[in-house]
């Protein structure tokens, strides 16, 4: 058995899976892909994932692709210990919370997030380079939406979009979290794996405040941070030097947040 992942410090679809990788206990190869400078869209990587995007999964030679799919895939492949539940009706809510993450969060965090850490590479080129690699990006939505970003910033109409997407998934998640320890029930699933990087976002650019009031949501992310998995795949990379660096980027950003967030 050898698995390597491609993947990137940063990116939360990456950071699901590590954490998955880390539950299980498996031994993995990381190969990290510098998105800022669009390794993913080297014709090496799309061979291996069509889409251009992180993380992928190789497992002696076969590569898996996509996020939550990896993350049932290493469920099947190594089901000890159990990050899917027995009830099928809990099942089915784990699974409607991860396409939730896969349809609307994912974007959304993508919308906050990209303009602070991965445009910044793309300003540096001419005009002509930075239309070169905007037009390789093979889905059409994504490369769009990453022209906005980078052409209007925390001005973009996505930006507007995803607060309210991720405001609404911090609600409903107090909510849910009121009744029960875990996303999907009283043991932490695959659902609470691919939900906690998408905190890690509001953590490291210092939103905190965000959801701290949401004291169910709240103390579940205190729970998934604590975890020994999040600490080896996710915090790890966020030196105390990379956090004040974060902050420092995220703060003129949570003045727009908060000003769209409180503005009744």
């Amino acid at each position: 058995m050898s698995l390597q992942l491609y993947s990137h410090p940063m990116s939360p679809c990456s950071q699901k899976v590590r954490i998955v990788l880390a539950e299980k206990n498996l031994p993995w190869e990381k190969i990290d892909i510098d998105l800022p400078g669009k390794a993913n869209l080297a014709p090496a990587y799309l061979k291996l994932n069509p889409t251009g995007v992180v993380p992928t999964l190789v497992e002696d030679g076969m590569a898996v692709i996509e996020s939550s799919i990896i993350c049932e895939y290493l469920e099947d492949r190594f089901p000890a210990p159990r990050l899917r539940p027995t009830d099928p009706y809990q099942t089915t809510q784990m699974r409607l919370w991860m396409k939730h993450i896969d349809i609307k969060l994912h974007p959304s965090c993508g919308a906050l997030q990209w303009p602070l850490v991965m445009a910044d590479k793309l300003k540096s080129l001419s005009d002509e380079e930075r239309e070169a690699q905007m037009s390789r990006i093979p889905d059409k939505a994504r490369r769009e939406r990453q022209q906005r970003l980078l052409k209007f910033g925390y001005d973009a109409p996505d930006v507007v979009d995803a607060i309210a997407v991720y405001e609404k998934t911090i609600s409903d998640l107090d909510a849910l979290l009121s009744r029960q320890a875990w996303i999907a029930g009283d043991e932490f699933s695959l659902a609470d794996a691919a939900m906690a990087p998408y905190f890690q976002t509001p953590y490291q650019f210092g939103w905190i405040a965000w959801y701290a009031e949401r004291t169910h949501v709240a103390a579940w992310y205190t729970r998934c941070r604590e975890r020994p998995s999040y600490q080896t795949a996710v915090t790890i990379d966020f030196s105390a030097e990379k956090l004040a660096d974060l902050a420092a980027r995220g703060a003129p950003a949570w003045k727009k947040i908060s000003a769209m967030l409180y503005k009744n």
